[in-house]
C-alpha cells in the first residue's frame, strides 16, 4: 500500500528512484511522526472527524508503534516507502477502517514537515546542552592551568605573551555566541506547520492549528500555508549554517590541540585512551578523533550547501526536491552533536605540561613589552620599535 495509489502499478525501477533512502532516514522520525499523529486525532475528535472511541483506538495504536519502534520491533518495508505509509498502514492492519481516517486533513507534506521539526527542535536541544557541557570542560582546564604562561601565535610565528585561560577562554566565549545562535535557530524552527497540508491549507474542515501546535509544544503555527513549503531548504540551511558556526570553532581547537600535542611542542598530553594506533608503525598513538573533529566542519559546510543549493530556482509550492534536504540536516545535526561530545572527552583527556609551556615563552615573546616599557621612560614609539627589532634582526 502506498498512500497515493490509485490502482496502476509504477515501474519497480521509479518506485526505489523516487521513494530514495527515505525508508532509511524515517526510522528516526517514527516516534515525532506518531507523536504529531495524536496530537492530529485529538485535533479530529475535536472537530467531530472522529469519535471519542475512534480517537481513543489511534493513539493507542500510535502508542503502540512508539513502543515497537524502541525495541526495534517496528520496520518500514521497502514496499511502503516511507515512514508515513508504515505507519498508517500498521494501523489499518490492526483496526481496518479507524486507520484510514488519521490521514484525513492532512498530507505527507506537513506530515514530514512537522515530523522533521520536532526532530530539529530535539537535537538542537540536545547541541545546546551538548555546547554547556563542551563548555564546561574547557572552563574545568582552565580552573586547574589556567594561569599557566604560554606564547601566543600569529602567522604561525610566537607573538605575545597568552596563557592557557587566555587560549582556552578564546573559545569558552565562542561557546557563548553559538549557544546564542543555537537558540535563535530553535526560535525559528520552533513553529507548526501542521495542518498546512499540500501548501494551501485544507478545505472544508474548520481544523484547529493552533490546538496542535500547543499539544506539540511548539510556539506558533506557520500562518501561511505556502510559507510552510517556502520553508523547506531554508530552516534547514539555517539550522546547518548554525551547526557550522559550532563546527568551526571545534575546527579551529582541534587544530590547536594537534599542534600544541606534537612531541616538538608538547605543551599539553593527551590521554592515551583518546587514540588509536597505526597498522604497520608499533609506537604510535594518533589524536586522529581530533582529525575527524576538524574534517566535520567542512562536512557540515557541505550540507548546508546542498540544503541551499537544492531548493533554490524553483517555483513556489511543493517540489519533490525538498526530499533531498531531510539527509543533509539529519546528518549535521547528529555530526555536530556527536563532535561536542568528544571534543569535550578530549578536554577532559588533557594534561598541561607546564614546564614546556614555561619554556616556550622565550625573549622575542617579550620584545612588544619591552618596547611599550621605552615608551613609559619617554622614547617615542617608532624609535622604540626600531631599537627592539634591531635585537631580532638576524
Amino acid at each position: 500500500m502506498k498512500l497515493w495509489e490509485k490502482g496502476y502499478d509504477v515501474l519497480g525501477e521509479i518506485h526505489r528512484f523516487t521513494a530514495g533512502r527515505d525508508r532509511v532516514l524515517d526510522e528516526k522520525l517514527i516516534p515525532f511522526d506518531c507523536r504529531a499523529s495524536i496530537a492530529h486525532a485529538n485535533m479530529l475528535h475535536k472537530i467531530e472527524l472522529l469519535t471519542g472511541d475512534e480517537r481513543d483506538t489511534l493513539v493507542s495504536g500510535l502508542e503502540k508503534i512508539i513502543d515497537l519502534h524502541s525495541k526495534g520491533e517496528f520496520v518500514i518495508t521497502p514496499e511502503e516507502e516511507d515512514g508515513h505509509t508504515a505507519i498508517e498502514r500498521w494501523l489499518t492492519d490492526q483496526y481496518g477502517d479507524v486507520g484510514k481516517k488519521i490521514h484525513t486533513a492532512r498530507s505527507r507534506n506537513d506530515q514530514v514537515l512537522v515530523a522533521m521539526r520536532l526532530y530539529e527542535k530535539e537535537q538542537l536541544a540536545q547541541i545546546r546542552a551538548g555546547i554547556l557541557d563542551y563548555r564546561a570542560a574547557l572552563g574545568a582546564l582552565i580552573e586547574t592551568s589556567g594561569e599557566i604562561p604560554m606564547p601566543g601565535y600569529t602567522h604561525m610565528r610566537k607573538a605575545m605573551p597568552s596563557s592557557i585561560a587566555m587560549w582556552l577562554g578564546s573559545f569558552a566565549e565562542a561557546a557563548d555566541d553559538n549557544i546564542a545562535g543555537i537558540e535563535s535557530t530553535l526560535k525559528l524552527v520552533d513553529q507548526s506547520p501542521l495542518g498546512t497540508a499540500a501548501g494551501f491549507g485544507v478545505p472544508v474542515f474548520d481544523i484547529d492549528r493552533d490546538m496542535t501546535a500547543r499539544e506539540l509544544g511548539f510556539k506558533r503555527v506557520t500562518k501561511n500555508p505556502m510559507y510552510a513549503q517556502l520553508s523547506r531548504g531554508k530552516f534547514e540551511a539555517a539550522i546547518l549554517h548554525a551547526c557550522s558556526q559550532v563546527l568551526f570553532d571545534l575546527n579551529r581547537l582541534a587544530s590547536d590541540l594537534l599542534l600544541f600535542t606534537m612531541d616538538e611542542f608538547r605543551f599539553l598530553m593527551i590521554d592515551q585512551t583518546l587514540c588509536t594506533g597505526s597498522s604497520i608503525m608499533p609506537q604510535k598513538k594518533n589524536a586522529d578523533v581530533l582529525e575527524l573533529i576538524r574534517a566535520s566542519y567542512h562536512m557540515v559546510v557541505g550540507e548546508e550547501l546542498q540544503a541551499k543549493s537544492v531548493m533554490a530556482n524553483l517555483m513556489s509550492g511543493y517540489h519533490r526536491d525538498g526530499q533531498f534536504t531531510k539527509e543533509p540536516v539529519m546528518n549535521g545535526l547528529e555530526r555536530t552533536r556527536a563532535c561536542l561530545s568528544v571534543m569535550a572527552a578530549v578536554l577532559d583527556g588533557l594534561t598541561v605540561n607546564e614546564e614546556a609551556c614555561r619554556a616556550a615563552v622565550t625573549e622575542e615573546v617579550l620584545a612588544t613589552a619591552e618596547a611599550y616599557q621605552l615608551v613609559k621612560e619617554g622614547m617615542p614609539f617608532r624609535d622604540a620599535y626600531r631599537r627592539i627589532a634591531a635585537r631580532f634582526s638576524d
